[in-house]
């Protein structure tokens, strides 16, 4: 199969993901995801390097995924989601609070891409000084401080702390099977409420 430079990074990237939610993160090889994708075994090792690159560019691909979910709620815009994205449905945020919106958002980005969310959080995988994951975490960052600034009126490092943990958290029960809600984005948007309650001062 021959591929454009892009487009087999892309397909690599892709069959990285396929890769990890069928097998986990462990039994990930370079020789393996080349088979897989029907390459020669040189090609992944020319993209990425070694596994942790491969690894960090897939995080950092799920940063980028997870700003782009996040951006575009509280400005009365909304924003689409990754699925809507992926399977046409409707807009998310409509005139909900932007924090709820944006971490509503969030938990339907786990969701959705559960390999990239498992190893976006793992800094023993990745390379920590690799200038596209930075960049693109720091995106991430900023959609959600955006919205604790605006709950908080103003930067509050412990509240945006509080925040992500939250949304994190909900989104990993949710994945693990620890918690099983006949609709996940529903419970999340309730639990996601919390964060704004008596105008955010209680979480």
């Amino acid at each position: 199969m021959t591929y454009h430079h892009g487009d087999l990074r892309r397909t690599l990237l892709a069959q990285t993901a396929s890769a990890i939610a069928e097998d986990g993160v462990a039994k990930l090889s370079m020789r393996a995801l080349a088979k897989r994708a029907g390459v020669s075994n040189a090609a992944p090792t020319y993209h990425f390097g070694d596994k942790a690159g491969l690894l960090t560019a897939l995080a950092a691909e799920g940063f980028d995924l997870l700003a782009e979910a996040m951006s575009g709620f509280g400005d009365g815009g909304g924003a689409h989601s990754v699925g809507d994205r992926r399977d046409g449905a409707a807009d998310a945020g409509g005139d909900e609070h932007g924090l709820v919106a944006r971490g509503v958002a969030y938990v339907e980005f786990a969701l959705a891409c559960p390999s990239h969310f498992t190893v976006m959080f793992q800094p023993r995988l990745l390379r920590e000084d690799d200038a596209d994951l930075a960049a693109a975490r720091q995106r991430a960052g900023a959609a959600l401080s955006v919205s604790v600034a605006e709950t908080r009126s103003g930067p509050d490092a412990d509240f945006g702390v509080a925040a992500w943990s939250l949304v994190h958290g909900y989104a990993t029960l949710v994945l693990s099977g620890a918690v099983e809600p006949e609709d996940a984005l529903k419970q999340a948007r309730a639990v996601a409420a919390h964060l704004v309650a008596d105008g955010g001062g209680t979480v």
